[in-house]
């Protein structure tokens, strides 16, 4: 077993710190409205990010995962405005539009992990393509505009993000059952197993009768998977989709697992960790607004320098276990 280090208390150690700095800062913030909005709003990026661990840690990156989330609301929006005139407004109209939407990100991280493991391209620059052509594609769909769901409808699906469970709201549900099955299938199976062999050394993988190809290619769609699920819980709270829709998630997801732990390199993935990060990050806007520090519109440039200093940090504790 793993010894407990300043690597791993370190994220919980921040999150503490987080916590007493925005109940200092503001009253409201320890407020149950307020950690249900935070809890709820990092939900979509946490489910995105824990299939993001899994491909980290085989070795791969996916620079998609936000403009595959456009696409696939997109095309559920799409799907179910079409089917009111043959379902109507009631449950299985929301039925058909989850299974859509988890059928298209399967589909998307199929595509994505068989161009990687199939055809051999690098993944950057395999998910910086699709990247583009995801948001380019919703983008066309909506002509440049907003696919919006029918009124009807989207009245019927607001209680899968606005609903709950003992006061629990669901997105809140959903991302911890997802954060516990993903901390589950890494530790306590062979898929995670292999993972982290794959991330650590594909080659010696190969020869311990590790299929390299088709595990990597799992991770991959189950990536997409989860970021159809994400997106299923995403509609109902606007109801639309643009080409702006995602912006920045696979920022947030690939920063939340490298503040968790995970290495950037591959080899080992903490999927508690990373749900650790993405607190730590939904923590760090909402203190942010609260206190009205800094301009809202500046979040990703520090969402982009707290992954620089992840990663400088991860290289000089890999440098000092060198020695």
């Amino acid at each position: 077993m793993r010894k407990f280090s300043l690597s791993t208390l370190g994220p919980l150690a921040a999150l503490i710190l987080l916590i007493v700095v925005g109940a200092l800062l503001n009253p409201n913030f320890l407020s149950a409205g307020n950690i249900t909005n935070v809890l709820a709003r990092s939900a979509f990026t946490g489910m995105i990010a824990i299939g993001m661990t899994f491909v980290i840690t085989s070795g791969g990156i996916d620079l998609s995962v936000g403009s595959m989330a456009a696409f696939i609301a997109g095309m559920m929006i799409l799907a179910m405005n079409a089917l009111i005139p043959t379902l109507g407004i009631g449950v299985p109209l929301v039925l058909a539009g989850m299974a859509v939407a988890l059928a298209v990100g399967l589909a998307a991280g199929f595509v994505n992990g068989a161009l990687i493991t199939r055809v051999g391209i690098e993944p950057f620059i395999v998910t910086l393509g699709t990247m583009g052509i995801f948001r380019s594609l919703v983008t066309w769909i909506a002509d440049g505009g907003t696919l919006s769901l029918n009124f009807d409808a989207r009245q019927f699906y607001r209680p899968v993000y606005y609903g709950g469970l003992f006061g629990i709201a669901w997105p809140i549900i959903v991302f911890a059952v997802t954060a516990v099955v993903g901390e589950v299938v890494m530790r306590h199976t062979r898929f995670g197993r292999h993972i982290e062999a794959i991330g650590s050394n594909d080659k010696v993988a190969r020869y311990s009768a590790v299929n390299v190809e088709n595990t990597r290619l799992m991770a991959y769609v189950f990536l997409g998977l989860l970021v159809g699920l994400a997106t299923i819980l995403y509609v109902p709270r606007l109801g639309s989709a643009s080409g702006s829709t995602g912006l920045l998630w696979e920022l947030e997801a690939i920063a939340a697992v490298i503040i968790g732990g995970t290495a950037l390199k591959g080899g080992y993935g903490r999927v508690w960790g990373t749900v650790v990060g993405v607190l730590i990050l939904s923590l760090i806007d909402n203190i942010l607004n609260l206190a009205d520090l800094v301009s809202p519109y500046l979040n990703g440039a520090i969402q982009g320098v707290i992954i620089v200093l992840a990663v400088v940090l991860q290289r000089g504790k890999s440098t000092a276990e060198g020695r």
